[in-house]
């Protein structure tokens, strides 16, 4: 994932400490009820769509930002789906950062699903009974994202 330039600018006052940041993960489905899932470069694992806002942008435009950005698909935000602090990660290079993830329902409408930066090796429509490996709070965003019913995630009952 590349690093946006407010947070390298950041991290030349913090160095490698925990840095709090906001992250916006985009669940995209189709008119078929696909879902549109990333092969990142980072992890070479499939994953949902998302990334870090920029100063002053809303959630959900930086979720259209991010699909087109990422696999060249025009859609639409409809709905939040889940806030939730995620775990503290540590990149290989030492940086920390823990994200407040704004999980946020999209609806397709229009381009074609490709690779469009170097962020992604592959990315697709799948259909929700046939994902790739995903983590749990990937399939579990994907699941809320198909519900109206309000829940939450705890990542301390996943074994």
């Amino acid at each position: 994932m590349a690093t946006p330039e407010f947070i390298r600018t950041l991290r030349a006052s913090a160095g490698r400490q925990l840095l709090w940041l906001p992250g916006v993960s985009a669940i995209v489905f189709d008119d078929e009820g696909r879902v549109l899932l990333g092969r990142r470069t980072d992890t070479r694992k499939w994953a949902v769509i998302g990334g870090i806002p920029e100063p002053g942008e809303q959630p959900a435009a930086c979720a259209v930002r991010e699909v087109f950005e990422e696999t060249a698909v025009h859609c639409v935000a409809e709905r939040i789906v889940l806030v939730q602090a995620l775990e503290p990660v540590t990149y290989p290079n030492g940086d920390t950062c823990q994200y407040m993830d704004i999980t946020i329902r999209c609806r397709a409408v229009g381009g074609e699903a490709r690779v469009n930066d170097d962020e992604s090796l592959d990315v697709g429509w799948f259909a929700v009974d046939a994902l790739p490996p995903l983590n749990e709070f990937g399939l579990f965003r994907i699941k809320q994202a198909m519900s109206d019913a309000p829940t939450w995630f705890d990542p301390t009952t996943v074994g």
